[in-house]
C-alpha cells in the first residue's frame, strides 16, 4: 500500500508492479543478448542528473491495475494506488536507494527530529510556495488531517495501518500556518516513518476518507509537478501532464500514461512500441525482447516478498494443524526453480516478514518456528486434525473434501507453472488446490474481499524500517492481516514487548525475538522468496521507478519530475 509509512503493497504474483539488496547474479547482458552474466544489483534504474536529460517527450508505462480506490492511505488501496498517487500528490519525503530519508525542499524548508521534555519532536517549516491544486495553501492542517485519519482513535477510518501515527501525541500549528510541530508520546524509535505523503485537509471525515476516492481520483486535492488529466479504472488508463500550479523543478515530460495490462499483454505492448518499459521477469519474457534494438534490461534486487497466505475464517483452514500442514506441503525450493528457471539466480531463504537478510538484526524466524518442506509431517498433522485420505487421494472430513480455491491474477506461463507445481505438492498430501485464473483488474477487489481460500501475492516495502510495521503484519485488527489468525493476546505481546522499545535497535531485537513465537501460534502466512526485479526499457529512459513499491531503485523514492529521456 504505501511508502515511507510502509503500508505493505500488494501486487499480483510475479506481476509487474510490485513493488532489494543482495549480491546475486542472473544470466543475460545488461544490453540484452550478450553471453556475459548480468549482476542483480542493489539498484539498477539508470540514474541521471537533470542536466543530462532533455525537456519534452512522453512515457507510457504498464501497471497491474488502475485501482478503484485512489486514496493511498485507505485499507483497500494497493501498491498500484500509491504508484499512481505519487504522480499527482505531494512527495513530502524522499528516500535514497539505500534507505536514507530526506525532506523534499519543494514542500519542506525544514524537517528536524529532536527531543523535548522526554518526547520525540519533529519541527517542520512548509515551503511558502506550496499549494494544493485547488489553490489552497499547503500548511500544518494537512499534517494534522493525515495524523487524525491514521492514528487509530476513530475506528470509522478504514486505514491500511495505524503504525507510527498512533505513536504521535499531537500535531500542532507553530508560529505560522506554515509551521508544524509533531510531538510523539515519549521517545519514539521510528520518527522518519511518518508523513512521507499527506492528505488534503478536505479529507476531513471518515466518510470522505473511505468513499470519496472510490472511482474518483480527486485531482483537485492533489499537488506536485504533474496533474492527473485522465483517470479511468474501467478502461484501465491514467494520464498525467505538467501542472501549471507547480512551483518546483519543471517536470521533464509532456505526458505520462499508465495502462493496466496483464503480464503477457505488456510484453507484447512493449514489443509493439505501445509502452516504454515492461517487466521481463523470466526466461520466456527475456527471450521475447532479446532481439529488440535500442533497449536495455535492468536488474535490481526486489524489496518485496512473495508470500503464501491462507484464510483461517474458511472452514478448511480453521484448524491450525491444517494451516501448518498446507505450508509444510509446499516445496519452496522446487517452486523457486520453476519461477527462476533460466535466470541463474539464487538467494538465501526468506526467513522474516520484517527484515531482509542484508539488513542489520535479521534472523530466520520461520526456520526457528519450524517451517520446512515435510510431506510426511504434513500428512501426520492432517491425520491428527481428522482429515482422512479418500479413494481419490483427496482428504475428507464429515463428508467434505479438503478443497482450496486459489485464484491467480497473472497470466505469465512461468507463474502458472509455479502454481501448478504447488498444486501437485499439495495433492501429494491430500489437499485439492483449485486454481482459478482471473483478470489482473480484479486483483485488489478479490484480495480485500477475501474472495479466496489461499492466495499468493507480493508484500512490498516502501522503506527500510520493517520492524516499525510489526503490528501491521501481526496485529489482529490490521487490515492487511487477512489470514485472520492473530489474537488479542498477540496484540498485547506486540504492544508490551515490541512497541514499548524506544530505540530502533531495541525495537528490532524485540520484534525478531517475538516473530517466531507468533508464527507458531498462527500459521497464517509464509514468505516464499524475494527474487530479482527485471525490467526491459527503451534505451535512454532515465530515473526509472521513482515511486515507492516499485523496485529498480531499492528503497528509493525520488522526484517524479526527474523521469525523462537522455539528450
Amino acid at each position: 500500500m504505501k511508502k515511507l509509512h510502509k503500508l505493505w503493497g500488494v501486487v499480483a504474483l510475479g506481476g509487474a508492479l510490485a513493488i532489494a539488496i543482495s549480491g546475486c547474479s542472473a544470466t543475460g547482458g545488461s544490453n540484452n543478448g550478450g553471453d556475459k552474466p548480468a549482476e542483480t544489483k542493489t539498484a539498477d534504474y539508470n540514474p541521471q542528473p537533470r542536466e543530462n536529460l532533455k525537456q519534452g517527450g512522453e512515457v507510457h508505462f504498464a501497471i497491474n491495475e488502475i485501482t478503484p480506490q485512489m486514496n493511498p492511505f485507505q485499507a483497500d488501496a494497493s501498491a498500484d494506488t500509491t504508484r499512481l498517487a505519487n504522480w499527482y500528490t505531494p512527495q513530502v519525503l524522499f528516500i535514497s536507494p539505500d534507505g536514507k530519508v530526506t525532506p523534499n525542499p519543494a514542500y519542506l524548508d525544514k524537517w528536524e527530529i529532536g527531543e523535548k521534555d522526554g518526547n520525540t519532536v519533529i519541527t517542520g517549516k512548509i515551503n511558502d510556495k506550496a499549494v494544493w491544486n485547488d489553490g489552497a495553501p499547503i500548511d500544518w492542517t494537512a499534517f494534522e488531517a493525515t495524523w487524525k485519519a491514521n492514528n487509530g482513535t476513530n475506528d470509522a477510518y478504514k486505514v491500511s495501518s495505524t503504525d507510527n501515527y498512533k505513536n504521535i501525541e499531537s500535531v500542532a500549528k507553530g508560529a505560522t500556518d506554515k509551521d508544524v510541530i509533531v510531538t510523539f508520546k515519549g521517545k519514539f524509535a521510528w520518527p522518519e516513518a511518518v508523513f512521507s505523503n499527506i492528505l488534503n485537509p478536505k479529507v476531513n471525515s471518515a466518510d470522505v476518507f473511505n468513499t470519496a476516492y472510490v472511482e474518483n481520483a480527486n485531482p483537485e486535492w492533489g499537488a506536485g509537478p504533474y496533474k492527473l488529466t485522465k483517470y479511468d479504472s474501467k478502461g484501465q488508463s491514467a494520464t498525467f501532464e505538467p501542472n501549471e500550479k507547480w512551483w518546483g523543478d519543471k517536470p521533464l515530460l509532456d505526458k505520462v500514461t499508465f495502462t493496466g495490462l496483464d503480464t503477457t499483454a505488456r510484453v507484447n505492448a512493449f514489443k509493439n512500441g505501445e509502452i516504454d518499459a515492461a517487466e521481463t521477469p523470466n526466461k520466456d519474457t527475456l527471450a521475447q525482447v532479446a532481439g529488440m534494438k535500442d533497449v536495455v534490461t535492468y536488474r535490481a534486487q526486489r524489496t518485496s516478498k512473495t508470500v503464501l497466505i491462507v484464510d483461517s475464517a474458511k472452514p478448511q483452514f480453521k484448524d491450525i494443524k491444517v494451516r501448518q500442514a498446507f505450508f509444510m506441503g509446499a516445496n519452496i525450493d522446487e517452486m523457486k526453480k520453476v519461477i527462476w528457471n533460466g535466470l541463474d539466480y539464487s538467494e538465501q531463504p526468506v526467513g522474516s516478514m520484517n527484515l531482509y537478510s542484508f539488513q542489520d538484526g535479521y534472523a530466520d524466524s520461520f526456520k526457528t518456528a519450524g517451517l520446512k518442506f515435510d510431506a510426511a509431517g504434513a500428512k501426520k498433522l492432517l491425520d491428527e486434525a481428522g482429515w482422512k485420505e479418500g479413494k481419490d487421494g483427496v482428504r475428507e472430513k464429515d463428508g467434505v473434501k479438503l478443497s482450496v480455491v486459489f485464484p491467480n491474477h497473472n497470466d505469465s506461463p512461468t507463474t502458472i507453472a509455479m502454481l501448478k507445481a504447488l498444486q501437485q505438492q499439495e495433492k501429494a498430501i491430500g489437499i485439492d488446490v483449485k486454481i482459478e485464473q482471473r483478470p489482473s483488474s480484479d486483483f485488489s477487489t478479490d484480495f480485500t474481499t477475501k474472495n479466496w481460500d489461499a492466495f499468493s501475492l507480493q508484500f512490498t516495502d516502501g522503506d527500510p524500517f520493517g520492524p516499525a510495521y510489526f503490528c501491521q503484519l501481526y496485529c489482529s485488527d490490521s487490515s492487511l492481516n487477512l489470514s485472520g489468525t492473530s489474537t488479542p493476546a498477540i496484540d498485547e505481546k506486540i504492544k508490551n514487548d515490541v512497541e514499548s522499545q524506544t530505540t530502533a535497535e531495541d525495537w528490532t531485537k524485540a520484534a525478531m525475538k517475538l516473530e517466531p513465537e507468533i508464527i507458531k501460534e498462527t500459521w497464517g502466512v509464509i514468505p516464499l522468496y524475494n527474487g530479482p526485479w527485471i525490467v526491459t526499457a527503451k534505451k535512454g529512459l532515465a530515473n526509472l521507478t521513482p515511486e515507492p513499491y516499485v523496485g529498480l531503485d531499492g528503497f528509493g523514492v525520488q522526484p517524479v519530475q526527474n523521469v525523462g529521456w537522455e539528450k
